[in-house]
């Protein structure tokens, strides 16, 4: 379906639309009719002192004289610009400058500008009137008050504007849209005073400027999993972005909560505090959303969570309909006017005078890894298919997505990559699910048919609130992507939001308290996580069976069972994600998350025997020396022989059938078996299971390891001992 064509009608300044005087026509002006005796007609500058005179925009001095050469303040070019788009100039707010007194022979005309936002003064709360401007000073104003778009996110050719000067991006939209073509081929002289020539030049050209391309800057997040310790310098990141580009959106890709003892003890709340702060513009949904509904008081800690939000949810394929708790939350309908706390299929969102359409996915596998209850999933590409005719019917032509599908998971059930081959019409996939870090967007290009189409870019912020996503987007008139960039921005890099921390610090007091409660379980003995200190002859977590390692991979295992009617036949965790030991005595909360501290969750996989076999031999290759791919095992017996070269080690693996007896593995059978996220995607090394992931054989269940093993501690009657011959070396006699 090719993108129905929107026509734009220019607009001086979208920016100051509520407060530009009505009649003015911006055409080229055929600049005969007016002259000043010091401009001759031959002049470069002719055309656009000619021109902005005859729209009343500029005057002459009583001689008749223009004076062209001479520099022109910052007082002078708010007068200009205040005119030539006709500004209101009364009943205006004073602007708050302490230089710029309500006699000014500039003030109305200063006053006019900074309520439209076009200026913000000159620092220390001034604006400086009486000085003369510079060439950069000019390329921001100008590049405000004409709302000029860059074509491109080309490099400048100016080899005297630095990377770090304020005014590059609108010394590019000047470029761009030829205001300007510098002082030289490389140089733009940024530091230099403007003539009064110049600056008539510059205004008249950026006038008549119709602009065919639309710049959209998206800030995202997924997966953030109630990591509200990483919030404030999330929110450092969203303030110092917007400072350069206060029309950037905020999304979420969802999977917001669940994770932990943040969303524990308080159930979302306390995700909901940043996100507010944070301004976000929309959200989706992701699985652990549902993670509610099995308990006792349902989905009211959803309902709780969207009836308290700042912001509108979207969601094109989640039917609510069915569980009462959501009557009148949800609406099937794409809105213009979106009311906060409230969910749709889609909205539309206004910025810089351009529609924005953006609607929800979330994966069908939440009924199966999720607790959803009555609230039903439909065909994602059905529901986008509609949702983006929703939007081209409304005449919108930009959309975005904001996907909990998962970057490449499981095709035959649905992934971002096969949403945009399958779907037209849809610019950005903000996506989130498979905790993918992409450095930069995707771009889809081709159908899945292989034929040519307008791009898609898809982008993802990896997860837990390590990065800020951004990205940067120029649409031609047509409403196609005809340039990007996109980056991760690093939040460790950031300084905490002292607002932020200070939201953050009762519910940083709870969870620290918390940590001390007692779990209910004893230790006898530690729960040792030994090291070799270098010393191959001593045990490790990276290379040896433990008793921890044991009772994680028992967890595993036993959870696993729980959530699939597949017979999982055993589980794995690799020892360098084991990283603290269990003292003796009572187990606390934070004991336990300090052993499993990465957040990892439980995921399903699909491989054969061969590959367990070489997976195994991976595990063991580097034995006697630590290795922190080193597989622990439940449900299976491993035997090894540490005289044999690497890659020929593995004896035999067996694994507990249904009637309690070890069995052999085959080869060519496929079994299903328990791990990690991190290792089901081939972390360390495991191209095996990298493979499997690839191919859509795995399935990420979502749920925590440290939770796993504390639900598993309780239900035992009494903590092991000692190890049990799972993994034996068999040339040790």
């Amino acid at each position: 379906m090719k993108k129905k064509t929107v026509s734009k009608v220019f607009n001086a300044t979208l920016a100051t639309s509520v407060i530009v005087g009505s009649g003015l026509l911006v055409a080229p002006v055929q600049a005969e009719s007016i002259s000043f005796k010091d401009v001759k007609k031959d002049s470069i500058y002719y055309n656009g002192i000619s021109g902005l005179a005859k729209l009343g925009a500029i005057h002459g001095y009583p001689n008749g004289t223009y004076k062209p050469q001479n520099d022109i303040t910052r007082g002078e070019i708010a007068k200009i610009i205040a005119n030539a788009l006709n500004l209101k100039t009364e009943t205006i707010v004073n602007p708050g400058f302490t230089d710029v007194s309500n006699d000014h022979i500039f003030y109305n005309e200063i006053a006019a500008l900074k309520a439209a936002g076009i200026v913000k003064g000159h620092g220390n709360n001034k604006f400086k009137p009486d000085e003369n401007i510079t060439r950069a000073e000019l390329a921001v104003i100008i590049a405000k008050a004409f709302n000029l778009n860059k074509a491109n996110f080309g490099e400048l050719p100016f080899n005297d504007v630095e990377s770090n000067n304020f005014a590059k991006d609108d010394i590019k939209r000047l470029l761009d849209n030829e205001v300007t073509v510098g002082t030289s081929a490389t140089t733009f002289a940024p530091k230099e005073a403007v003539t009064r020539e110049q600056a008539a030049l510059f205004i008249y050209k950026a006038l008549n400027v119709e602009s065919t391309t639309t710049e959209l800057t998206i800030m995202h997040s997924n997966d953030t999993h109630s990591r509200v310790e990483n919030a404030p310098k999330r929110a450092a990141a969203v303030k110092d972005i917007r400072a350069k580009k206060p029309d950037a959106l905020l999304l979420d890709a969802g999977d917001m909560t669940t994770g932990t003892l943040y969303y524990n003890l308080f159930k979302g709340q306390a995700d909901l505090e940043f996100f507010n702060y944070m301004q976000y513009d929309a959200v989706t949904f992701g699985n652990h959303e549902f993670d509610a509904g099995s308990t006792q008081e349902g989905h009211q800690p959803l309902v709780d969570y969207i009836k308290g939000a700042d912001f509108p949810f979207v969601s094109a394929n989640i039917d609510f309909s069915k569980d009462e708790k959501f009557t009148g939350l949800f609406s099937d309908l794409v809105s213009s006017e979106p009311e906060n706390g409230k969910i749709y299929n889609g909205i539309v969102k206004e910025v810089n005078g351009e529609k924005v359409g953006i609607f929800g996915l979330t994966t069908q596998e939440t009924e199966a890894i999720s607790s959803p209850g009555a609230i039903t999933f439909e065909n994602y590409i059905e529901e986008a298919e509609k949702a983006v005719k929703a939007f081209e019917d409304l005449g919108v032509d930009k959309i975005v997505v904001l996907s909990h599908l998962g970057y490449d998971d499981n095709p035959e059930i649905d992934n971002d990559l096969e949403l945009a081959k399958a779907v037209n019409g849809i610019d950005i996939i903000v996506g989130g699910h498979s905790h993918t870090n992409l450095d930069g967007p995707v771009a889809v290009t081709e159908d899945a048919k292989g034929l040519a189409k307008d791009a898609t870019l898809i982008v993802q912020a990896y997860q837990y609130s390590d990065f800020l996503g951004t990205l940067d987007v120029v649409f031609d008139d047509k409403g196609v992507i005809v340039d990007y960039k996109g980056e991760l921005v690093k939040l460790g890099d950031y300084t905490a939001d002292p607002t932020a921390l200070k939201l953050l610090k009762p519910y940083q007091d709870e969870v620290n308290a918390f940590g001390e409660t007692e779990i209910g379980v004893t230790a006898v003995a530690e729960l040792e996580n030994p090291r070799t200190g270098d010393d191959p002859t001593k045990p490790s977590v990276r290379k040896n069976e433990t008793i921890l390692g044991n009772l994680i991979t028992d967890g595993m295992l036993a959870k696993a069972k729980n959530f699939t009617e597949k017979e999982v036949v055993l589980a794995v965790q690799n020892g360098g994600g084991i990283r603290s030991n269990i003292p003796a005595g009572a187990i606390t909360v934070s004991e336990v998350i300090t052993v499993l501290p990465f957040g990892n969750t439980l995921a399903l996989m699909d491989v054969t025997g061969a590959e367990l076999k070489a997976a195994f031999e991976h595990s063991l290759g580097q034995y006697p020396a630590e290795n922190g791919g080193f597989l622990h095992v439940a449900g299976a017996k491993v035997e090894f022989d540490s005289t044999k070269p690497a890659g020929e080690r593995v004896v035999s693996i067996t694994y507990k059938d249904a009637s309690g007896s070890y069995v052999a593995l085959e080869n060519s059978k496929t079994y299903t078996i328990a791990t990690n996220a991190f290792t089901a995607k081939g972390g360390d090394g495991y191209d095996m299971f990298s493979k499997a992931y690839v191919e859509g054989r795995v399935t990420d269940l979502g749920l925590s390891d440290w939770e796993n093993l504390q639900e598993h501690l309780l239900s035992l009657d009494a903590l092991p001992t000692e190890t049990e011959g799972r993994i034996v070396d068999i040339s040790v006699k």
